[in-house]
């Protein structure tokens, strides 16, 4: 049990990396070029998943076992942060649109979970 919260801790912190990362990529290009924030939505969508994903990578590896319920474990925890920040701090609950995001972002997690615990665990062949 304690390996599982670990391994959670790992990804969810591998996931907010990820995310700080480009976050700060795209803010330094949306002040230093011509660019809209309007022409990045697909594009920041799509390193959120990969954000979850290699979250889920991480805590399935570090976990070695049960890669989907490791993945699943950090998108819920993960999901539960950015739920907690919205509504502390701007009072507001998630849309019904980011109900579909963050149902999608536990996918991509438990995917990378799963693929996780396959690439750390040597096959028994």
């Amino acid at each position: 049990m304690k390996n599982m919260g670990i391994a959670m801790v790992y990804g969810v912190l591998a996931t907010f990396i990820v995310i700080l990362g480009s976050s700060l990529i795209f803010s330094l290009l949306l002040r230093f070029t011509s660019m809209q924030e309007s022409s990045l939505t697909w594009v920041i969508l799509i390193i959120s998943f990969l954000a979850l994903f290699v979250g889920g990578f991480v805590s399935g590896g570090k976990g070695k076992e049960k890669g989907w319920l490791m993945g699943g474990a950090t998108g819920i925890l993960y999901i539960l942060v950015v739920f907690l920040f919205q509504y502390l701090g701007y009072d507001t609950t998630f849309s019904t649109e980011q109900l579909f995001y963050n149902l999608g972002f536990l996918g991509t997690a438990i995917l990378g979970g799963i693929i996780g615990v396959n690439m750390t665990t040597p096959s028994r062949a």
